[in-house]
């Protein structure tokens, strides 16, 4: 498989960015953008005076997918998430005094719809799946209710994605290239491409943020579904995945299961139903320039402050993660605890703080890994805590600054997933360290493939391999400490996330996708 673009290596960040914006301006010149995704960029509420007001979405790809849309006339589709989205269902938001409106446009599906399509299917089935999570011997049970939740659930709002995107498509005097994003649309490309034949179907780009597991694992799903979303995922021109793996992964897996594909590992190329799509890999990044900036702000230097008042000058151990089974909070806890019991030292000399954001609650899986790994916390400080030292502190909230804040602080950044598309807290943590932080990193997540230079890999089953990792992150020398952290800025700052977006703009370009017709 090959990755168009990837010629950043004898570019500088600045050098980047600036070859970037101009092919983002020259790409676009010509040419219009839609963007669905389950979640829009803004999001509405309804003010005392009764009047709507927006606010723009947080994270890295909000702030890289809109810096895009201000080069062309673009709209952004998706599923309102609060009763003012659904008020306001479609118009022009502006973010910026000197930006182009953006056409935002909110689908309303009925609650049960909505429910089935992103609680049962989406979430927990397929990103369950994807990461490798269900224990086949019990779960998942795919029963009558299941089917239900599929067919009047999930295809019913990729169908009314399909929907929106071809109204607006249709409108379009110049070629569009559609994003779709990740694993909720699976379905949409194909429902599109019937819709409006290959004549008149805009280009279609699909970016999975999620791991794509072997075929062996997506035996687990019955045939109507699994090719179902194959079939749906080779009707577009371009399918993006987070690493190499991935995107072998999926050739793999419709080679297995998709009959009569015809499928190209080197070039990542499969032909099915008369159409070619192009399977490459886009490693997805933060914005490091915006990152730096909330550094730098009075609300980071305050939470700054606190977190130095309780950590003292113990050695900081971090970690910050979504509550998520996959994230494999509670082994490091007992990795932490191993750690303890084979080097006493650490008594009162160090501190596991984990700072946590509440995720999919509703679903009952997520509810029960809160309780898991509160109860484990709460046994490692009983074990070897007292009046004076508390050995892991857990936060719990939404709080990105305060996150910012301890990523400047620690000593040692714990990211040991059991499964993760990329995970960004491995590339913000050392973007904004101070401290020439140790970072350990899974070799089961996506960013493995970038940061392993930098990084003390684990396996993430191992808790003994952990704790000694932890111990060694610990005891490093200075010289390596900061030549390991200075690597890792390297290699983050060059692949940031305008890059992610250039090397896909890149391959499009290159393909020869989304040209003008001929008159």
């Amino acid at each position: 498989m090959t990755s168009e673009g990837r010629s950043a290596t004898g570019w500088n960040a600045d050098e980047m960015r600036r070859r970037c914006a101009k092919l983002q301006s020259d790409f676009f010149a010509n040419r219009t953008l839609i963007i669905a995704a389950n979640r829009g960029p803004v999001t509405f509420e309804r003010n005392d005076d009764g009047t709507l007001s927006y606010e723009r979405g947080e994270g890295g790809l909000v702030t890289a997918l809109l810096g895009m849309c201000r080069k062309t006339n673009a709209t952004w589709i998706s599923c309102a998430q609060t009763e003012a989205d659904a008020e306001w269902q479609s118009g022009d938001v502006r973010l910026g005094e000197d930006d182009n409106p953006i056409h935002v446009h909110f689908l309303t599906p009925e609650s049960s719809a909505y429910d089935d399509y992103y609680s049962v299917i989406a979430n927990p089935l397929l990103w369950f799946l994807q990461h490798s999570m269900w224990d086949v011997v019990t779960a998942p049970i795919i029963n009558r209710a299941t089917w239900r939740a599929w067919e009047e659930g999930y295809v019913t709002v990729n169908q009314q994605f399909a929907d929106a995107i071809a109204q607006q498509a249709a409108t379009r005097e110049l070629p569009t290239l559609v994003m779709l994003q990740d694993y909720h649309l699976y379905l949409t490309a194909r429902f599109l491409r019937d819709q409006l034949g290959p004549s008149r179907c805009p280009t279609l780009l699909h970016f999975v943020h999620i791991p794509w597991p072997g075929p062996e694992y997506w035996s687990i799903l019955p045939p109507e579904m699994r090719k179902g979303i194959l079939g749906s995922l080779c009707a577009v021109d371009v399918l993006g995945f987070q690493t190499e793996l991935d995107a072998l992964n999926f050739i793999r897996t419709c080679e297995s299961f998709l009959p009569r594909a015809q499928v190209k590992y080197e070039p990542g190329r499969i032909w099915y139903e008369n159409h070619t799509t192009h399977i490459r890999d886009f490693p997805i990044s933060i914005d490091v320039e915006s990152l730096r900036e909330l550094a730098r702000s009075p609300e980071v230097a305050e939470y700054r402050a606190e977190i130095q008042g309780f950590v003292g000058d113990r050695q900081l151990i971090l970690r910050v993660d979504r509550i998520e089974p996959s994230k494999n909070i509670v082994r490091g806890f007992w990795a932490f605890n191993e750690m303890l019991e084979l080097h006493p030292q650490y008594h009162d000399k160090v501190k596991l703080l984990a700072l946590l954001v509440p995720s999919r609650l509703g679903v009952g899986q997520y509810q029960d890994y809160l309780d898991d790994l509160m109860a484990a916390a709460g046994q490692v400080n009983a074990k070897h805590g007292d009046s004076d030292w508390e050995p892991i502190r857990v936060l719990v909230g939404d709080n990105y600054p305060r996150a910012v804040a301890a990523m400047q602080l620690y000593d040692v950044l714990l990211v040991n997933s059991i499964a993760d598309g990329m995970n960004l807290v491995a590339k913000e943590g050392p973007t904004v360290n101070e401290q020439d932080g140790v970072l350990i990193l899974s070799e089961r997540i996506g960013a493995r493939q970038q940061l392993e230079p930098g990084a003390m890999v684990i396996s993430p089953c191992d808790i003994y391999a952990t704790a000694k990792a932890l111990h060694q992150a610990l005891q490093m020398e200075p010289g390596n400490r900061q030549e390991r952290a200075e690597r890792l800025r390297w290699l983050i700052e060059r692949e940031d996330i305008t890059a992610w977006l250039c090397h896909q703009l890149e391959t499009i370009q290159n393909l020869g996708l989304c040209q003008m017709e001929e008159e």
